[in-house]
């Protein structure tokens, strides 16, 4: 079983809809982690693209609510990290939760 330790990263979801269709990079754990919302979800990925190391967070979320990698445009499924252009790549994904004191991102522990 997976074990993570959490990260506070917003007071609410509301905090983060400044983002919604652009995503935006915070710092979690000592990694760099792009953060999306997508009608009213947070979801976290990798910083960077798998393919060729573009900056996700200067991407975008397109209408499906995957993020668009700004250099070959390859989309990723932000919950899944799975690749939808089909290019077989993936994207790390990190479990995001929202409770009354906030939005918090987990990293695995170990």
């Amino acid at each position: 079983m997976k074990r993570y330790r959490w990260y506070k990263i917003a007071e609410s979801i509301l905090e983060l809809q400044h983002v919604m269709g652009n995503p935006c990079r915070v710092q979690a754990g000592g990694k760099e982690i792009c953060i999306s919302v997508f009608k009213g979800e947070a979801r976290a990925c990798a910083a960077k693209c798998p393919h060729a190391g573009g900056l996700m967070h200067q991407g975008w979320v397109d209408p499906l609510g995957n993020i668009v990698c700004p250099l070959h445009r390859y989309t990723f499924d932000a919950k899944t990290g799975r690749n939808t252009s089909g290019e077989g790549y993936f994207i790390k994904t990190y479990p995001v939760e929202e409770n009354d004191e906030g939005v918090f991102v987990g990293i695995e522990e170990g």
